[in-house]
């Protein structure tokens, strides 16, 4: 069996974890840095909003630019610029100057974040990439369990100066761990042209959409939700992040013996009973199984189909590959959030997640019918033949 935990993977997801750390610090922070400095409700949301918009538009030309270029530049870029716009929240003074960091920020994080997952992808064996992908995922699920915890913490008992410099440390150690990796370097083609979408992976790109329109649900109105039937919310994620830690190296075990479709399939049917769950809950017990199960079929899910994703284009294309997942990711986060937000306000939680629930059936539908059929015929790549023979 090929050698999964080299030097360079440990190094690299290992930089992966403290980026995403430094970045999850911000989640439930920056609203009240921005509240704290005059900002309105409005104001919050759209200077969320703009930097997932400025994220999802940047990452295709990324992608293109990693297949042409390399990995190694972008990474190094893509930290520095992270760091230095994080520290630039000190300078906020108004709205004009808050709006473009963010949208700067969106920038650095399509480039940092799409260039170190294509830098990991390079390095894990074909043949163990489900397993490979499910302890890079694992990396960042950890982050979002610690960031929060930790931002807040940084933020009530220090300053946010204090916060953002913290997270300016994490993201440098970060570029200093990955100088100890051995990054592929992509021959430059002058003659090739820049790509900047795979039409063969638009299919799996919308499965992905749609699956991250109920998790963009989950992480943003659970605290709400179990705040309503007096439950701490912590519990969720401390029970679900618990779950991803045991269930997600069998999974990609399974992923890489039987073929993503055998992991996919019943973890997508596993998450929208845990979402059914969710929306009759009214105490601890239902919140526990329910993350459980979530943990279970999403965490299974998440790296399957992005193992997936990278299995329908040649070993080239990899950086518009996982451009295109991170952005059907990105887009279905940041636009389920506003539309289950809206469904919240006007309906139920039971309705917001009963909805949720509904777009992981599509997901999978889509999944069954569209993106199952090209893993298994003839459309992989050339160069993929023996990773469709695993299938």
């Amino acid at each position: 069996m090929e050698r999964l935990w080299t030097k360079s993977y440990i190094f690299m997801i290992t930089g992966m974890f403290f980026l995403f750390t430094a970045f999850y610090m911000l989640y439930p922070t920056l609203p009240l840095f921005i509240k704290e400095n005059g900002g309105t409700e409005s104001q919050v949301g759209l200077a969320m909003g703009a930097f997932m918009l400025s994220s999802v538009i940047f990452r295709p030309f990324v992608g293109g630019l990693l297949d042409r270029f390399g990995r190694r530049p972008f990474i190094i870029w893509g930290l520095l610029l992270f760091a230095a716009t994080m520290f630039m929240y000190n300078w906020v003074s108004g709205l004009a100057v808050l709006m473009v960091i963010r949208i700067l920020h969106g920038f650095t994080w399509a480039v940092s974040t799409t260039s170190i997952s294509t830098a990991v992808t390079d390095l894990i064996p074909t043949t163990r990439r489900g397993e490979g992908m499910g302890w890079s995922g694992m990396a960042m699920t950890v982050a979002m369990a610690i960031g929060p915890m930790l931002g807040l913490a940084i933020a009530n008992n220090s300053s946010y100066e204090s916060l953002f410099g913290f997270a300016v440390l994490l993201s440098v150690a970060a570029l200093a761990l990955t100088f100890g990796a051995k990054i592929k370097v992509t021959p430059i083609a002058n003659s090739r042209k820049i790509e900047l979408f795979d039409k063969s992976v638009f299919p799996i790109t919308l499965s992905v959409f749609l699956l991250f329109i109920a998790y963009g649900g989950i992480t943003t109105y659970i605290p709400l939700f179990a705040d309503s039937i007096k439950v701490n919310s912590g519990t969720f994620f401390l029970v679900y992040a618990a779950t991803l830690v045991l269930t997600r190296p069998i999974a990609g075990k399974l992923s890489d013996r039987h073929g993503e479709a055998f992991v996919i399939i019943p973890a997508q049917v596993i998450t929208i009973s845990a979402l059914i769950i969710l929306s009759f809950s009214t105490n601890l017990l239902g919140i526990i199984i329910s993350a459980i199960m979530y943990g279970i079929g999403f965490g299974s899910a998440q790296p399957a189909l992005q193992a997936a994703t990278i299995r329908l284009v040649s070993p080239d294309r990899t950086g518009v590959a996982n451009a295109s997942f991170a952005t059907g990711a990105d887009l279905g986060i940041g636009l389920g959030a506003m539309m289950l937000g809206w469904i919240s306000q006007y309906m139920s939680y039971q309705a917001l997640f009963t909805v949720s629930a509904v777009a992981v059936v599509f997901s999978l539908l889509v999944f069954i019918f569209l993106v199952k059929r090209l893993l298994y015929n003839d459309s992989i790549p050339h160069n993929n033949k023996a990773a469709k023979r695993a299938l």
